[in-house]
């Protein structure tokens, strides 16, 4: 496939055939050059959606995805364009929601390994995990509508957390009436719990500081201990994810939609099926949010009884909490003029520079902090969106490292203990809810986030403030 180097990390493959636009992919030539064939060949799918807007757009972490490539953004004209499940994703609204502290490692090394093991034992996890709580199908149904304003009224955390969440915890619209029975079934026991694959909760370090500035009005600084917890809406979303799909394939005939992947089934924006899915798809993004909000609660529970402070005194505070799935209502310059788009990220993180809206007034000057996770074994990072971004990718970085080997074939080359052994010989406590999991999830299976990130940095689509590297992790 012909790219053309637009620019330092920029490139571009050519309108073909039907495409509407142009695809940009994003990243090092190294990483450019490692993107499988079928991915790149989703990117050139999602530029036949009808009202797409400038570019089919590839992250540095892309890889193989259902429909959009994992790593895909697409931001389609409100009044004229589709909605495709495709470009939201099964999990809506994977996460990450990262808590500061005034701690140290020399205040935690004593206590890591209790703490830990408390983690483990206070946050659910696992393949089909249960949860803690007991909500009723009315209850749930007011979470999904409210958001993480829901737990936090029952105690659930502090008021001020929702000023560090995107969306302010709860995305306005949502409508539990068009989420079905079996979507409901499955989220009531799940309703505060991990879940498994890539999720994780993580004890960290914060090693380096890229920008004194920005970092210290985040209130990061070298050698604090972070906190990180990855995960979504579980099966509560995937069930509105499958709902919703399947009507769309057989709604794709009546809007006389033609897409190269049936994967790509959409229909709409303004369509009943476009606004039923919306408001079903948002209230899978709130239950995500309350999800790590809970789990946040129950963080900061056990650091309370392990440490004997209470959270406000170690300073537990939430820096942030970003989606990675999800479409957002957005206004964005296009061809001079500011255009109302639906702007899809499939495994990509919003990244809003200074001066937008979006952000809170806490971040009004820099933008909101843009958390980008690594896997075990390797680091995360904190950035902020640029300018540039904002014009390039709609103000969207990379979601994490992005895979490079299949959960099959990470299993065929290693065992669980395997895993264990080689990251606690480094030095980092692991404990997995199973070892076919740690498996799965070896470092050796995603790209170097490390290039993921000067990816980002070389398109100028973000700038690097923090990097977080970890000392203990809880896999689900």
């Amino acid at each position: 496939m012909s790219f053309k180097n637009v620019s330092g990390g920029i490139w571009e493959i050519p309108k073909e055939k039907e495409m509407l636009v142009p695809a940009r992919v994003y990243g090092t030539e190294k990483i450019v050059n490692a993107i499988e064939a079928g991915a790149l060949q989703q990117i050139k799918n999602v530029a036949y959606l009808p009202g797409i807007q400038k570019y089919s757009i590839a992250l540095p972490d892309c890889h193989y995805g259902y429909g959009f490539p994992i790593g895909g953004v697409a931001g389609i004209d409100y009044e004229t364009g589709v909605v495709s499940p495709g470009g939201i994703g099964f999990d809506i609204n994977c996460g990450v929601r990262l808590v500061k502290t005034n701690l140290t490692e020399k205040d935690i090394k004593p206590k890591l390994k209790e703490l830990l093991d408390s983690l483990f034992g206070a946050v659910p996890a696992g393949v089909g995990g249960k949860s803690k709580l007991r909500l009723n199908k009315d209850e749930l149904s007011e979470a999904l509508e409210t958001g993480s304003k829901y737990v936090i009224e029952k105690g659930f955390g502090w008021e001020k957390d929702l000023a560090h969440t995107e969306e302010n915890g709860g995305m306005q619209g949502a409508d539990a009436s068009k989420v079905s029975d079996k979507a409901m079934k499955r989220g009531m026991p799940q309703f505060g719990t991990l879940g498994s694959g890539n999720h994780f909760l993580e004890i960290q370090r914060v090693s380096n500081i890229y920008n004194a500035e920005v970092a210290k009005k985040f209130g990061l600084e070298e050698g604090q201990i972070t906190l990180m917890i990855h995960c979504g809406s579980r099966g509560f979303g995937h069930q509105v994810a499958s709902d919703y799909l399947d009507g769309m394939v057989k709604a794709v005939g009546k809007y006389k939609i033609n897409v190269p992947d049936r994967q790509l089934a959409c229909v709409p924006i303004a369509s009943n099926e476009g606004q039923d899915y919306l408001a079903a798809m948002k209230c899978a993004v709130n239950y995500a949010f309350c999800n790590r909000q809970v789990i946040m609660h129950w963080v900061r529970e056990v650091f309370e009884s392990v440490l004997g402070q209470d959270a406000e005194s170690l300073g537990l505070d939430l820096l942030y909490d970003i989606c990675h799935n999800v479409a957002k209502e957005e206004m964005h310059e296009i061809d001079g003029k500011a255009r109302k788009l639906l702007v899809h990220r499939k495994g990509a993180t919003r990244a809003m520079p200074a001066g937008r809206k979006e952000n809170s007034a806490d971040f009004a000057s820099t933008g909101h902090p843009a958390l980008i996770p690594g896997t075990m074994g390797t680091s995360s990072y904190v950035l902020v969106g640029t300018e540039t971004g904002l014009a390039e990718t709609f103000g969207s970085v990379a979601h994490g490292a992005g895979r490079v080997m299949s959960r099959h074939e990470a299993m065929r080359r290693k065992k669980g203990e395997e895993v264990k052994r080689d990251l606690e010989a480094k030095g980092e406590l692991i404990k997995g809810a199973s070892l076919n999991g740690l498996a799965e999830e070896m470092p050796e299976a995603y790209k170097d986030v490390d290039e993921v990130i000067e990816s980002v940095e070389a398109a100028g689509l973000g700038r690097k403030i923090s990097k977080h590297v970890p000392l203990a992790v809880m896999k689900g």
